[in-house]
C-alpha cells in the first residue's frame, strides 16, 4: 500500500454532485468497493459517536480491501457488515502503510483563512473527523469584524439560525458575546422578523479562537497560501504557502475574505492591504488564473471609529435593547442573559451634504482612480448623497464595539474621502461636534471569483475537491460567509472521505437560496441576502429552522446526541401543546371567549377551541396565559441542565402530544395540566395555528415547483447546438451548466420560451435515444445521434411539448395523481419540507 493508494481512495466516484430534495442522504453512486467501505465505517462511527473519523474510516477500508485481495472476495468482506471505525487493525501491513502518510503536512481538509467563512468550514469538516489544517494570515485576528461588530438583521439572522440549526457556531458567538439585542420589523409577520445582536469584537474573535483550539481533529497555523497544487486527474492535492511549505490534502477550502491582492484607499492615498493594519494575499489570485478560472475586482468599505468619551449623548436618542432577549441559537447552553448597552442616532445635516457635493472628486469611486462596484444595499455616504439627492438627511447610528474599549462604530457613514476631510465630515453630525477620530475610514477592492464557477455545493467546476467560500464567491457580510462556509466544509469532509458532496434545495432554506443565487446568476456586484429573495419565506421562517434542518444536520454528522436529544424534547412539547390547544374547547360565556371576541372583534361560537381562538386577528398566547389557559414557562437553565444528563426524565420536556392534550370536550376540572414550555416554543405553537392555512398553501407550492423543476440536464448536452434557445439563453446556459430545469429558469437571459424550447430539445433527445435502442445495436449510436439532430416538425414540437409538460406536472393541484400523492407524502415526512 502506499500514500498514493491512500488518496486515490479519498478522492474515488468523482461524478457530479447532487441535489438532496430532502434530507434523508442518498448513498453515493460507489461502484468499487473501498467507497462503499468508507461510507459503511463513518456511517457506524456517527451512529456510535455522533462524530465521524475520516482517517479511522479509510483505515478500516484499507484493512477490508486487504482481506478482501486475501481471497476472501468483495461480497465476503461486506457480508461481514461493516467494520466499527478504530476497531484495532487485522493487518499490520495495512495500518503501517497509512500511518507513514499520516505527519504533520499531510491533512483530508485545509482551509485558507480564518474570518467567519473559514472557521465555520474549519470546525464543520474537523467535527465530521476530517483532520483538518486552518490557515491563516493573522493567528491574532482569528473570525475578525473588521466592519460592524454585528450579527444579524433582515434575512441575515435567518442565515444565523440555519447555520446553528445545522451544528454551526456563529449562533452561539453572537449569543455569549452580544452587548445589545433587538428583533427588526416586529410589528410585521413572523416571516421577517429579524434578530440583530451588536457583539463585543473582542471577546468574540478570542471566543472563537478557544473553540478552534479546543475542537479535536483541527489545528491552526500562520502562513500565507500563494499556490494550490493540483493532480494529473484536476484534483486539488495540497496547497504551498509564500515560504514554500507545502500541504498535502484531499479538499481544500478557500476563504480569502477581501485579502486577496487587497487595496486600501483614503482618498488618494492607497496602499496594499486585506484590511487596515494587514498584509494582503499575493500570488493566489494568479495561480487560479493559471488553473483556467475567472477573475473580477470588487469595493467594499467602512466608517470611521471616534471616541465615544469625546461624544455628546444629551442630544442624541438612546436605542436600548429589547427587554425580552431573543437568542440566534437553539442550545440552551449559550441562553445567558448579559447587560445591554445602548446605541444611539444621530443624522446627516446640511453641512454634512455640503462637504461631500464639494469633495466628491477627491473619493476613489467618484474621482475615477477605483472602478470596483460597491454594495448595493451598504452604500457608502456619498453614494447616499449622489444617488438620493432629494433626501435632506440621512439616520446614522453610533454604535459600541466592546465593554472595555471606548470605539464607537458610525454605521452608515462608511467614506472614501481623504483623511483630512473626514474629521470635518464627523463634526458636521449632531452630538459630534468636538469628537475625536480613532481611525479613519477607508474602502477597500479585492480579487474575487464569480460563483457560477462552482457547484451548488462550493465545489468548483474546474478542479476536484477545491472549494470557494465567502467574499470571494462576491458575497457581503458575516453570515453570508459563515453560511458558505458551514456548507463547504461539510463537502470538503465528504468529498475527502470519497462521499458524494451534499446540495441544499432552494426551497428548503435562505442558505439554498444563497447558493443557488451565487452558482447560478452572473453576479458583478456584492451579494447580500435579503428575504425578498426568497420564494418561500413563509416557511423558511427563523422559529422553525430548527425543525428544517436539524434533522438533516444529524444525518450528516454535524448535530451531536445532546443537540439532538435537545431538538427532539423540544418538538415533543411543541407537538403535545399543539395538541392541547386544539382538543380544549370552550363555552361562549367562558372569560378567555369573551376576551378574544372584545380583542379580535368577531364574536365566538359555541365550543371553539383554544386554536381556534389564536387563529382570530390580536389574540396572542400571553392572552391565554392571563386567563389561566396558557402552559406554565419552561426555564431554559433547566433545559439545559436536562440535556447535559444522560437521559430526559424530565416529564416537562418527555410528555407525549397524548398525555398532555386534555380530552375533547369543555375546559374543566378533569383537564390535564399542560406541559411547560419556554417563550420561544409557545411563540413556535401560536405561529404553527395562527399562520395554518398560509403554511399549508405555500407548502403545496413548494411541493408543486420542486417537482417541476426538478428534471436533471444531461451533462453533455451541446447549448450552442440548440437553434432555437435565444442566443443570449445559449450562451449562458453554456457558461452556468445548470443542472436542472428549475436553476436553468433562474438564469438571467434565460426567458420562458426558451425553457419551453429546451424541454422540447429534452423530448427530442429521450425519443432519439429509445429509437436508438429499438433499433438494430451496431447502428444505435448512429441511430440516437441523428434522430436527435433531426429537426421536428411544427406537430411534433407542439407534441413533444405536451409530452414534457406532462412529464414535469404529471398532477394538478388537488387529490388526483399517483405521483402527486407521493409528493405530498414525501413533503409530509421530511424535515426540510416540514413548515
Amino acid at each position: 500500500m502506499s500514500c498514493q493508494w491512500t488518496n486515490a481512495v479519498f478522492r474515488q466516484a468523482r461524478t457530479d454532485s447532487p441535489v438532496l430534495p430532502t434530507p434523508r442522504l442518498r448513498a453515493g453512486s460507489f461502484s468499487r468497493s473501498h467507497g462503499a467501505s468508507i461510507q459503511s465505517n463513518i456511517a457506524q462511527s456517527s451512529r456510535s459517536s455522533g462524530r465521524s473519523s475520516i482517517r479511522q474510516a479509510a483505515r478500516a477500508s484499507a484493512e477490508s480491501s486487504s482481506s478482501s485481495n486475501g481471497g476472501s472476495g468483495v461480497g465476503a468482506a461486506m457480508g461481514a457488515g461493516p467494520a466499527v471505525a478504530g476497531a484495532p487493525s487485522a493487518s499490520s501491513s495495512s495500518s503501517s502503510a497509512f500511518d507513514s502518510c499520516d505527519h504533520e503536512e499531510d491533512y483530508d481538509v485545509i482551509v485558507v483563512g480564518a474570518g467567519h467563512a473559514g472557521c465555520e468550514a474549519a470546525l464543520a469538516a474537523a467535527r465530521l473527523g476530517a483532520n483538518t489544517l486552518l490557515l491563516t494570515l493573522n493567528l491574532d485576528r482569528i473570525a475578525w469584524q473588521p466592519c460592524n461588530p454585528a450579527v444579524g438583521g433582515p434575512a441575515k439572522s435567518q442565515l444565523v439560525h440555519e447555520c446553528d440549526a445545522l451544528g454551526g457556531e456563529i449562533g452561539k458567538m453572537a449569543d455569549r458575546c452580544y452587548l445589545q439585542k433587538r428583533v427588526l420589523n416586529s410589528s410585521k409577520g413572523p416571516a421577517v422578523w429579524a434578530l440583530r445582536a451588536q457583539t463585543d469584537k473582542l471577546e468574540y474573535a478570542a471566543s472563537m479562537r478557544r473553540v478552534l483550539e479546543t475542537t479535536p481533529n483541527l489545528s491552526i497555523r500562520e502562513g500565507m497560501v500563494t499556490s494550490v497544487e493540483v493532480g494529473a486527474n484536476d484534483e486539488v492535492t495540497g496547497v504551498t504557502t509564500y515560504f514554500g511549505i507545502t500541504f498535502r490534502c484531499r479538499a481544500a477550502v478557500l476563504t480569502t475574505g477581501t485579502f486577496m491582492n487587497g487595496q486600501i484607499w483614503v482618498g488618494r492615498k492607497s496602499m496594499a492591504a486585506g484590511r487596515a493594519g494587514e498584509a494582503p494575499s499575493t500570488g493566489l489570485t494568479e495561480r487560479l488564473v493559471e488553473l483556467g478560472f475567472e477573475t473580477d475586482r470588487l469595493k467594499t468599505g467602512t466608517p470611521a471609529r471616534v471616541d465615544k468619551r469625546t461624544v455628546d449623548f444629551s442630544g442624541l436618542e438612546a436605542q436600548p435593547g429589547d427587554e425580552q432577549v431573543r437568542w440566534f441559537s437553539f442550545d440552551p447552553e449559550a441562553h445567558v442573559p448579559r447587560p445591554q448597552l445602548a446605541c444611539y442616532l444621530t443624522h446627516t445635516t446640511a453641512e454634512t451634504h455640503r462637504i461631500l457635493r464639494e469633495n466628491l472628486h477627491e473619493t476613489p469611486v467618484y474621482g475615477g482612480w477605483v472602478d470596483a462596484k460597491g454594495p448595493r444595499y451598504c452604500p457608502s455616504i456619498e453614494d447616499k448623497i449622489v444617488r438620493f439627492a432629494d433626501k435632506q438627511s440621512h439616520q446614522i447610528f453610533l454604535e459600541p464595539e466592546g465593554r472595555t474599549t471606548p470605539e464607537l462604530y458610525v454605521q452608515g457613514f462608511s467614506t472614501g474621502l481623504p483623511e483630512r476631510l473626514q474629521l470635518a465630515l464627523l463634526h458636521s453630525l449632531p452630538g459630534l461636534e468636538r469628537c475625536k477620530m480613532l481611525r479613519p475610514a477607508y474602502a477597500v477592492e479585492y480579487d474575487y471569483l464569480p460563483a457560477h464557477q462552482c457547484h451548488a455545493t462550493l465545489e468548483t467546476k474546474r478542479i476536484s475537491g477545491l472549494f470557494f467560500s465567502g467574499q470571494l464567491n462576491g458575497t457581503t457580510g458575516y453570515e453570508e460567509a459563515a453560511a458558505q462556509g458551514l456548507v463547504a466544509g461539510l463537502n470538503a469532509a465528504r468529498r475527502a472521505a470519497g462521499q458524494e458532496p451534499v446540495a441544499l434545495p432552494r426551497e428548503s432554506s435562505y442558505i439554498g437560496t444563497l447558493l443557488d443565487d451565487l452558482v447560478t446568476k452572473d453576479l458583478r456586484e456584492p451579494y447580500r441576502m435579503l428575504t425578498s429573495r426568497s420564494e418561500y419565506r413563509l416557511v423558511l421562517r427563523s422559529d422553525n429552522a430548527d425543525r428544517r434542518l436539524t434533522p438533516l444536520g444529524r444525518q450528516l454528522g454535524l448535530v451531536d446526541d445532546r443537540r439532538w436529544r435537545l431538538y427532539q424534547e423540544k418538538q415533543a412539547r411543541i407537538d403535545a401543546e399543539r395538541a392541547r390547544l386544539e382538543a380544549v374547547r370552550l363555552s361562549p360565556g367562558h372569560a378567555l371567549a369573551q376576551a378574544a371576541e372584545a380583542v379580535s372583534g368577531q364574536k365566538v361560537p359555541g365550543l371553539a377551541t383554544l386554536a381556534d381562538l389564536l387563529r382570530r386577528p390580536h389574540v396572542h398566547y400571553p392572552l391565554l396565559e392571563a386567563h389561566g389557559m396558557g402552559a406554565a414557562e419552561l426555564d431554559v437553565a433547566a433545559v439545559a441542565a436536562s440535556a447535559a444528563g444522560s437521559s430526559s426524565s424530565s416529564s416537562s420536556s418527555s410528555a407525549s402530544p397524548q398525555a398532555a392534550a386534555a380530552p375533547a370536550g369543555e375546559a374543566g376540572a378533569g383537564s390535564a395540566p399542560p406541559a411547560a414550555l419556554t417563550a420561544a416554543e409557545k411563540e413556535a405553537v401560536e405561529i404553527d395555528i395562527k399562520y395554518e392555512g398560509f403554511i399549508r398553501r405555500q407548502a403545496k407550492q413548494l411541493a408543486s415547483v420542486a417537482a417541476k423543476h426538478a428534471r436533471r440536464l444531461p451533462d453533455d448536452i451541446d447549448y450552442r447546438s440548440i437553434q432555437t434557445l435565444s442566443m443570449e439563453a445559449r450562451e449562458k446556459l453554456s457558461k452556468i451548466r445548470p443542472r436542472d430545469i428549475g436553476q436553468a429558469s433562474r438564469i438571467g437571459g434565460v426567458n420562458p420560451a426558451d425553457i419551453s424550447n429546451l424541454l422540447v430539445h429534452l423530448e427530442t433527445r429521450r425519443r432519439g435515444a429509445a429509437a436508438g435502442k429499438a433499433g438494430d445495436g451496431s447502428d444505435s449510436g448512429e441511430g440516437e445521434a441523428a434522430a436527435a439532430q433531426r429537426p421536428l416538425s411544427k406537430k411534433q414540437q407542439r407534441k413533444a411539448l405536451v409530452a414534457a409538460a406532462s412529464a414535469q406536472a404529471p398532477a394538478q393541484a388537488g387529490d388526483g395523481g399517483e405521483v402527486a400523492r407521493e409528493a405530498a407524502a414525501a413533503q409530509a415526512e421530511t424535515p426540510l419540507a416540514a413548515v
